[in-house]
């Protein structure tokens, strides 16, 4: 057996062992409940059964701007959290420029031909990075300042660290980007910063962790309630699969790839997804004011997560020079990842079905729901596409770009669009000044995406089909695609028009305002 394949095993069963002592540790401090209260711990007294409004619609004079039983906590929390989401959206507005630039490429392959730095391979490795590790990642950090301390009812501890955290995960960031500009990367997709700044991040991720693993051990609940549970998780998986894909010098060739894509998928599945999926588990309810349809049904879901997920991404190589059983093995636990997705489904759907009014109440909650929704629908149609009938097919072609943006984009960043939504009148004690904007926020990315994913589907399905139809020659699979891919340009400009909406209500809610002199509530 390869060193690597072996190496790759062995790190998968450690982070399965450590799912499973983390579960022995739970169920011995009688955190593994069917207690229905256990739900209930993201309620004030008081709380429960009304809609949390969050000033994100006009003219109510019963906008709920500061929660007085948690003013203390969010106080402390606001800073590090409105940073994270003004250098999270500083990098979602660079990375969609370069993401509709490189776009553009696709079907006029000689616009901004002149220079290596205006080429195709550089204008979306820099959208891919500036996006996954600019926004995602940070606007997903603060929604877990945002919530951690909320669940644990207890004030965050050390803030001062995620501001070093901040500013080295910027800077470390900043040099990636440009150095993948001038064509120096690590060659590998989602892999391209050099590993001399990957230490930067590293050592970032230190800063940001300390202040909620401090956070935790001094809550005030006993319960962790679940979206707690997808955070610390998150917290302990990415340093492990961040630090060792990135080990300079110790992978090559075919065992580079496969490292490539343990890493790649794990990324998505074990940190990106945690992060959005307990955020969708905290807003969703706490918004309606109702706990979540199902709380065991909830630990189902996260446990399910955490012991099938880690092998799930050697499916991409079926078909490579690696051995069958490893993309079998990957096959599997793909396919196991609908018992979790499910899970996960029944509470988030049921929840909002039951009180669909809610939907009309909180413009925040369609932002929430719909990412929930994308959630699953990515879940199955990745746990599908696994499948070697419909792999063959739709691999190496469009519609893998389609899926990727309905996991990353449609799920995880409408979800953190919606959460935004929430704290921002919550942190700053202000009413955003263009409500109608929140709802052009949402629409213009609900069509642009999907316009963008319907037309790199359908045309990913046909360039797959014509690849491997032997009677055609090969450029019938490249000219077929040209108005899908002039459709997922309009689509991605539409879902970017979205995010120069977003940093305006933004910009707007931190700005103060004369109206405002009246209404803002003092933090005790």
């Amino acid at each position: 057996m390869p060193v690597t394949l072996g190496l790759l095993l062995t790190l998968s069963f450690v982070v399965s062992l450590l799912a499973l002592s983390f579960l022995i540790w739970a169920i011995a401090n009688r955190q593994i409940t069917m207690d229905r209260d256990a739900a209930t711990t993201i309620f004030e007294p008081g709380e429960e059964g009304h809609v949390d409004n969050d000033g994100t619609e006009a003219g109510g004079d019963h906008r709920h701007l500061f929660d007085p039983g948690r003013t203390g906590i969010d106080a402390v929390s606001a800073g590090p959290v409105l940073w994270l989401l003004g250098a999270a959206i500083f990098w979602l507005l660079l990375g969609s420029a370069f993401g509709v630039i490189a776009s553009l490429k696709l079907h006029l392959p000689d616009w901004l031909n002149g220079h290596a730095e205006l080429t195709f391979g550089r204008m979306r490795t820099l959208h891919l990075n500036m996006v996954s590790y600019g926004w995602v990642s940070q606007a997903g950090l603060a929604c877990v300042f945002w919530i951690i301390p909320r669940i644990f009812h207890t004030k965050l501890r050390k803030p001062k660290l995620t501001y070093i955290g901040l500013v080295l995960w910027n800077v470390a960031l900043a040099g990636g980007a440009l150095a993948i500009a001038t064509g120096w990367t690590d060659g590998e997709e989602w892999l391209e910063i050099p590993w001399q700044f990957d230490i930067g991040l590293a050592i970032a991720g230190v800063f940001f962790a300390a202040p909620l693993v401090l956070t935790t051990r001094a809550r005030e609940v006993h319960h962790i309630y679940v979206s707690g549970w997808y955070f610390l998780a998150a917290l302990l998986w990415f340093p492990v699969i961040f630090i060792v894909a990135n080990l300079p010098y110790v992978h090559s060739g075919v065992e580079e790839a496969t490292v490539n894509w343990w890493f790649a998928h794990n990324v998505l599945g074990l940190w990106i997804t945690p992060l959005a999926v307990g955020t969708a588990y905290y807003f969703i309810p706490k918004i309606i004011g109702r706990p979540i349809y199902s709380y065991s049904v909830s630990l189902l879901g996260f446990w399910g997560l955490a012991l099938f997920y880690s092998q799930v991404g050697i499916h991409h190589l079926i078909g490579g020079p690696v051995p069958t059983w490893v993309a079998t093995l990957s096959i599997v636990h793909s396919v196991m990842m609908f018992i979790p997705v499910i899970a996960v489904a029944v509470n988030h759907h049921i929840t909002v079905a039951r009180n669909l009014w809610a939907l009309k109440e909180s413009v925040p909650l369609r932002f929430v729901w719909f990412g929930a929704l994308m959630y699953t629908a990515a879940s199955f149609q990745g746990s599908t596409e696994a499948l070697r009938s419909v792999n063959s097919v739709t691999h190496f072609t469009h519609y893998t770009v389609g899926h990727a943006h309905l996991g990353v984009y449609a799920f995880a960043s409408v979800v953190f669009f919606g959460a935004a939504y929430h704290l921002l009148p919550h942190a700053t004690g202000r009413a955003f000044a263009w409500p109608g904007l929140i709802k052009a926020h949402f629409w213009s990315v609900v069509i642009g995406f999907a316009i963008y994913f319907f037309a790199l589907s359908i045309g990913g399905v046909l360039q797959g089909l014509a690849m491997l139809d032997a009677t055609r020659p090969f450029a019938d699979s490249v000219t077929l695609m040209k108005p899908y891919l002039e459709l997922r340009t309009v689509g991605g400009s539409l879902m970017t028009l979205g995010h120069i909406l977003f940093a305006v209500n933004f910009v707007s809610i931190l700005l103060p305002r004369r109206a405002d002199a009246g209404k803002r509530v003092t933090a005790a």
